[in-house]
């Protein structure tokens, strides 16, 4: 791989994503929950270089606070390491664009541009279903990025059906709190809700306003941040919470309406203006199914 590749990547991008909905529907014996969601893809992300060499190690030059044992992109790198020849060896570079614990799939998204980056850098070329089910080994939303679509899932979202919802202007904001996912799905209110709804249903319905995200109520009663940043954007519309929190996002009509909102927000807050997208930067270069450049 070189630069007089035209298809050579120095910066791989790392789309976040939203849930436009987001049921619970069950427990499993595991302890996993069972839901129903739509994940869409947004046109802003995180970042991510690589610098691939032949010292057969893998390292990253970044430092988030985070250790490198929990650190997704370099699990993800492990998991790669015995599909290629044994002296590859790897430097991730991380631009984090979205906030930790905001319900955005940051972490996930990195993780999935580090399975697909290195699976044509390293010249391994694994099929995008075995990605996908190394996706799923380090998390529930990491299969969505590698499958490329926005997509109707269930399970514990992993059982993925593309679809092709609107693809709005959001402004989406951030409380500037990390909302731990597991403390909310171990939550005593947490109970399952509605019953299982038909993917027709939300292809039929308006599907901004199709259900709700049923972690809403209780991450703002836990989180007054998030309940006040609700209160706020509800004065422009009706935000829904992504994911388990706490970024909050408002469907608007335009670019410039979202961003007219974006520069009226509280100090106490932060946000971004960014377009819901059906596909993965990277689907169009065929990277996410031919497992080369």
């Amino acid at each position: 791989m070189n630069d007089l590749d035209p298809h050579f990547q120095t910066v791989w991008p790392a789309p976040a994503k939203i849930n436009l909905f987001l049921h619970i529907v069950g427990k499993r014996g595991d302890g996993y929950h069972e839901l129903q969601t739509v994940f869409q893809f947004l046109d802003y992300g995180d970042e991510l270089t690589f610098k691939v060499n032949h010292s057969g190690h893998i390292a990253r030059d970044y430092d988030f606070g985070f250790s490198e044992e929990t650190d997704l992109c370099l699990r993800a790198a492990g998991l790669l390491k015995p599909y290629a020849a044994s002296n590859r060896g790897v430097t991730i570079g991380l631009t984090k664009n979205l906030p930790m614990g905001g319900g955005l799939g940051g972490g996930s998204s990195d993780a999935a541009t580090v399975l697909l980056a290195l699976n044509s850098l390293w010249d391994i070329g694994l099929p995008q279903h075995t990605l996908l089910e190394l996706a799923l080994s380090l998390g529930a939303d990491v299969p969505v990025f590698i499958g490329g679509r926005s997509a109707w899932a269930e399970g514990i979202g992993e059982r993925l059906t593309p679809v092709d919802p609107s693809e709005k202007w959001f402004l989406v904001a951030n409380p500037n709190i990390c909302v731990s996912t597991a403390a909310i799905f171990s939550n005593k209110q947490l109970t399952a809700g509605p019953q299982m709804m038909k993917i027709r249903a939300f292809q039929d319905s308006t599907q901004l306003h199709f259900g709700e995200n049923q972690l809403e109520a209780i991450v703002r009663a836990e989180y007054p941040e998030v309940d006040s940043l609700f209160r706020w954007l509800e004065k422009f519309g009706y935000p829904r919470m992504t994911g388990s929190g706490g970024c909050v996002f408002l469907p608007l009509e335009s670019q410039e309406e979202a961003a007219k909102v974006l520069a009226l927000l509280p100090s106490v807050f932060s946000g971004f203006v960014a377009k819901g997208m059906n596909f993965h930067p990277l689907f169009e270069q065929n990277l996410l199914t031919s497992g080369k450049l």
